[in-house]
């Protein structure tokens, strides 16, 4: 028979027995829909967060914290310090005039900036909500990061201690034109003094300069939606320390060898006790910690397809016990054990790919509804940047490899069944009741 014959006689086996073949196909579409959805959100959630850190990690910056832990030669390490930690274990912290002996250390140094951050309140006549408050220099913030612009108002250059900047988020909490602060409107910053017994809350008013431009996301450094900008003067007087939480250091070039070189340098300088983290570093982590999560997760969704393919061969067995007669008299009028064998093969063929053309496109759909929900604010930014939307990702890897996967299973599991019924003998065939 020829094989448009074959796949024919098995499509028409497939529709005598419809509820049997139609429960069976729901199980490779089960399987492929979880295989679909889990690895298009994880590729999607992994793009979002990559280009957040894009934003908030230039290739040519480098973080300084405190804490020493292993840096390479790409300028990745990690401490202990962590980020914002302020100090490590040991009692080594960073200070705000660490930056001009950073500066020193190279020509492709071009600038390093300290930043100082605390969690506190903003308050005004119409909003009262939790913010981080980050102290910086202005003018060195907005040359490393071209998301701190302001959408209205301005950025001073040379700004007053009585000068706040503010994120998007804490002007329009929820994002649709309502803005509570704007420029020129008089707010309060506090935050929780815990250094003293009794903690007090330390306060101070000033007024906002301006309101910088919807960023989204996080970035580590970077600026926030939902960060309070205040200059890195005010900051040491109103939080009490000239400690940093982190430097930031621009280079000349995003050059591998340049990163590891300064990286090198800095991490002499301060005798092993900081950390410096490079966007390469962060890239490669995240790299890493995604492919282990997409395993994993492809590994549980691929058990559930593997249930389906013991009932594919369940289904089988089943439908060869009811065909033994069929199969018999087929072979007896001259059908050869090959074409039987092509026969319950190409239904196994039908059903998984049916199943994985109907599991693709609703594992799409689910990824695409689940990633609408989390993204409406489950995912928050580091630092307080806000949720951001996650746009589910099908990769043309993804896409083939649930198809040939659900086929694959469908083949394999139907292999015995199709292998017994092709041995049948005609005589013992036709005898069977």
């Amino acid at each position: 028979m020829k094989t448009y014959d074959v796949l024919g006689y098995s499509f028409s086996a497939i529709k005598l027995r419809k509820l049997r073949a139609g429960l069976t196909t729901l199980g490779v579409i089960i399987g492929i829909m979880a295989i679909v959805a889990l690895l298009s959100i994880t590729q999607g959630l992994q793009a979002t967060i990559t280009d957040q850190l894009n934003q908030g990690l230039s290739a040519n910056s480098l973080i300084v914290v405190a804490g020493g832990g292993g840096t390479n030669q790409n300028g990745g390490g990690f401490g202990g310090g962590g980020i914002g930690g302020g100090a490590d274990s040991s009692g080594f912290s960073l200070y705000v005039n660490y930056t001009s002996e950073i500066e020193s250390l190279s020509s492709n140094i071009t600038g390093a900036l300290a930043i100082i951050q605390r969690s506190g309140y903003v308050e005004s006549e119409n909003l009262n909500r939790s913010v981080t408050i980050y102290g910086v220099d202005y003018d060195a913030y907005s040359h490393a990061y071209g998301t701190f612009s302001a959408a209205t108002g301005t950025i001073p250059t040379n700004p007053q201690d009585n000068v706040v900047v503010i994120g998007s988020r804490v002007s329009d909490p929820s994002q649709n034109g309502s803005q509570f602060i704007v420029p020129g409107n008089g707010v309060s910053l506090l935050w929780l003094n815990a250094s003293v017994l009794p903690p007090v809350n330390e306060t101070y008013t000033a007024q906002v300069s301006g309101v910088l431009e919807a960023i989204g996301g996080f970035g580590i450094g970077g600026p926030s939606d939902t960060g309070v900008y205040i200059p890195i003067s005010k900051a040491e007087s109103f939080f009490g320390t000239d400690q940093c939480d982190m430097i930031i250091v621009t280079l000349a070039n995003s050059d591998k060898d340049t990163i590891a070189n300064v990286t090198k340098l800095i991490t002499d300088h301060f005798g092993g006790q900081v950390s410096v983290i490079s966007a390469d570093a962060v890239q490669a982590l995240l790299t890493s910690v995604f492919s282990t999560i997409q395993l994993f997760l492809g590994g549980i969704a691929a058990i559930s397809l593997l249930v389906a393919g013991i009932g594919i061969m369940n289904i089988m067995i089943v439908s060869l016990i009811e065909r033994t007669r069929e199969i018999g008299i087929l072979k007896a009028l001259g059908m050869k054990s090959r074409t039987v064998l092509a026969i319950f093969l190409g239904e196994s063929v039908i059903i998984g790919l049916i199943g994985a053309i109907v599991g693709i496109i609703g594992g799409w759909g689910l990824a695409n509804l689940t990633a609408s929900v989390l993204g409406s604010g489950f995912f928050g930014g580091g630092g307080g940047g806000g949720s951001f939307a996650i746009t589910p990702l099908l990769t043309p890897e993804v896409l083939l490899g649930a198809l040939g996967f659900g086929v694959g299973v469908s083949v394999i599991f139907a292999l015995y069944p199709a292998w017994r019924a092709s041995k049948l003998k005609p005589v013992d065939a036709l005898r069977y009741e």
